[in-house]
């Protein structure tokens, strides 16, 4: 069977050659959400727990557009600018997902897509 490209208005487009989320094996691999708004496109500026909020408001767009869920998601990767804000945007992550929370890596990069505080993605089952 041949992936699935998910396309959502609930996530912002594509700004390179990539799928917002590819559905294969029976699991939605969503691409890395920054805190765009994807109705206006603008980007989120404020606190990491604002552009942690945003991102993974984009996260559930591609993931529910799959037919999956949040309660579904089974790894996630947090992209920081600055490990300073982990504690922050932990506390916003954690309100997103349910026990037992998906496996993680959260890392500290040189630097994100259009200079945000964070990116995430995600992998999660049908």
């Amino acid at each position: 069977m041949c992936p699935k490209q998910i396309v959502t208005d609930n996530a912002p487009k594509a700004i390179g050659p990539y799928s917002q989320g590819i559905v294969s094996q029976g699991f939605v691999f969503c691409s890395g959400q920054i805190p765009a708004n994807p109705k206006t496109g603008e980007l989120v500026t404020g606190s990491i727990t604002e552009q942690t909020h945003q991102s993974l408001s984009n996260v559930k767009g591609v993931i529910e557009a799959a037919g999956s869920s949040m309660s579904k998601v089974v790894k996630c990767t947090v992209f920081l600018r600055d490990m300073n804000d982990f504690a922050e945007m932990n506390q916003e992550y954690a309100k997103w997902f349910s026990n037992p929370p998906p496996a993680r890596a959260a890392v500290q990069v040189a630097r994100l897509p259009k200079d945000v505080g964070v990116e995430i993605e995600a992998i999660a089952e049908l």
